[in-house]
């Protein structure tokens, strides 16, 4: 009679089917392919961005699948064709999770435009799992000072801000303000001061003005109180304003507090429209962009920077086991202010 051979299994969140929501499972371990490694998950960020996944808002995800796409870890085995990573190297993971090589913009180097691009717990499983495969050029070297739970989340919310700031055309000494307290806002204040910049931090209600000005913040605009428009017009017009909190609504507003060449900067997801009228952008040289993330490279100068100047995020902790309570948690809006699952 043959033996039967045991097989080694994981625990993972996954989502059966949209709308199902997050269910602990076993499943069998995954060996990685040619020029993936797998990653023992020792942390992981619930990011708004997983509702894409769990209500299958993103066209073409394959069922089931395990979401996560701020993974940090270590590589636990390695594929064929792999040997810049080695077992036992401290790595992370973020929302681009892997580029062609060979379309138009990759071609070109603009990977972050990859017209074939990966996105962890989208197009593969993601981090919301005890082990996980990814692509080589989907990792980032995570430096030894910084905890796995303080890596992930920059791995997302992290290079997003630091990322579009440094791309802003901000110099040191501008006014540059962040729209929103939150999850970006309160890494995007932290990245400000850090750049050198004059940050007024937008919020609502007067609670969150303390810890505006504990994060880096030289002025507190409380938009419940006060036109923020006209507050940052009062102050010279800002040269960038960084819109995270996702209101399209409150975004509208802000426009008339850019100064002459100043940029609104999106970064806050929402699906409803700017307003904002020709006038408005032709009158002092205003422009409004979008900046989406970065590649592996983008998270290296993140966790480097970060690492540098203390930057760090503000953080609420749940088991793997948790994972469907922590994800409530990120969407109540009341974590403060990024939750992370550990393994």
């Amino acid at each position: 009679m043959a033996t039967a051979i045991a097989v080694a299994t994981m625990k993972v969140a996954q989502v059966a089917k949209p709308g199902e929501g997050l269910q602990v499972v076993e499943r069998e371990i995954p060996t990685p392919g040619a020029g993936q490694v797998r990653i023992k998950v020792q942390a992981c960020g619930i990011c708004h961005s997983d509702v894409l996944t769990v209500d299958g808002l993103w066209p073409g995800i394959k069922y089931p699948r395990v979401p996560g796409h701020e993974v940090a870890g270590v590589i636990d085995a390695v594929g064929d064709g792999v040997s810049t990573w080695k077992k036992g190297q401290r790595v992370g993971v973020g929302w681009h999770g892997g580029h062609d090589n060979t379309c138009r913009e990759c071609r070109r180097g603009d990977f972050i435009n990859c017209q074939n691009f990966q996105i962890p717990g989208i197009s593969y499983d993601g981090g919301y799992q005890q082990y996980m495969v990814a692509p080589v050029e989907a990792l980032v070297s995570i430096p030894d000072s910084l905890k796995d739970v303080d890596a992930a989340p920059l791995l997302c919310a992290g290079i997003t801000t630091y990322n579009a700031l440094r791309h802003s055309g901000a110099l040191p000494g501008d006014l540059v303000a962040v729209q929103g307290i939150g999850g970006l806002g309160h890494l995007g204040i932290q990245f400000a001061n850090k750049f050198g910049y004059k940050v007024a931090a937008i919020g609502r209600g007067p609670e969150n003005a303390a810890l505006a000005k504990k994060l880096g913040a030289s002025v507190y605009i409380d938009s419940k109180a006060t036109k923020a428009a006209e507050e940052l017009q009062k102050l010279g017009g800002a040269k960038v304003i960084l819109a995270t909190a996702p209101s399209s609504k409150a975004m509208s507003e802000l426009i008339g507090g850019l100064g002459p060449n100043g940029k609104l900067l999106v970064i806050g997801a929402s699906f409803d429209p700017i307003e904002v009228s020709p006038v408005q952008l032709i009158m002092g040289n205003k422009s409004i962009q979008g900046w989406a993330s970065g590649t592996a490279a983008d998270s290296d100068d993140t966790l480097r920077f970060a690492e540098l100047t203390g930057v760090r995020p503000m953080i609420e902790t749940f088991p793997l086991e948790k994972a469907a309570e922590g994800y409530a948690r990120m969407l109540s809006g009341k974590a403060e202010f990024r939750v992370v699952l550990t393994m």
